[in-house]
């Protein structure tokens, strides 16, 4: 039985937070928890604050047994821009983009 959490609207770059899902695809439970808890990287905090969320969700059906969860699918995509502007010399303007990301995690038993 599958269990999934979103969490949308990031601010991260999907490009860097795919790094990190990359990681983790495939792999059982705990093993993800010890990937995310060692890595470095900000998007490792984003991602395990969603992956502990996914895991209470499988905790509170009483069908499915944590212990035997793996990663089924991790996603992340790109969510709206924002855009400024930053002054630049002779009254010219640079466009800044900030990228915001949706992260979906699904946990199955296997």
């Amino acid at each position: 039985m599958e269990t999934r959490a979103v969490a949308k609207y990031l601010r991260i770059s999907p490009s860097k937070a795919r790094v990190v899902a990359d990681a983790l695809r495939g792999k059982p439970v705990g093993e993800a928890m010890q990937i995310l808890s060692i890595t470095p990287k900000k998007a490792a905090r984003v991602i395990k604050k969603v992956f502990e969320s996914v895991l209470a969700n499988a905790s509170q059906n009483s069908n499915i047994d944590v212990d035997i969860l793996y990663i089924k699918k991790i996603a992340v995509d790109q969510g709206p821009q924002l855009k400024r502007l930053h002054p630049r010399a002779r009254g010219r303007a640079c466009r800044i983009r900030h990228y915001l990301s949706h992260i979906t995690i699904v946990l199955d038993e296997g």
